[in-house]
């Protein structure tokens, strides 16, 4: 698997891990409720960052069109985590994870 692939199939597993930690995370805030847009962010994020990675393992055609809908999810996701980061480690350490998976994803559609 050529080193590009590799580097983008690891942004986009960091990125999984991420949002699932951050998601599970933010369910045992004290204020769920003010949590659940980042909630929702975070499994929309892993979900299409793991189908992602399996389109670029196996080296799809149609891996090209996941990977751009997947740096719009993963900016979505990292801009909302940023809004809770300034007190929430976890939405710190997504909205980073989700600011590497979505240049690399940009860097994918771009090669």
């Amino acid at each position: 698997m050529p080193t590009q692939n590799q580097s983008l199939l690891d942004a986009l597993n960091a990125c999984v891990a991420a949002c699932e930690h951050c998601a599970t995370a933010c369910l045992q805030e004290d204020d769920v409720k003010m949590m659940v847009g980042c909630i929702r962010l975070d499994r929309d994020c892993a979900d299409i960052c793991a189908l992602t990675a399996r389109f670029v393992a196996r080296d799809s055609a149609h891996a090209q069109h996941l990977l751009k809908e997947c740096a719009e999810i993963c900016k979505a996701c990292g801009d909302e985590c940023e809004k809770h980061g300034a007190h929430m480690q976890h939405c710190q350490e997504c909205a980073v994870a989700c600011r590497r998976c979505e240049e690399a994803c940009r860097a994918g559609l771009a090669a």
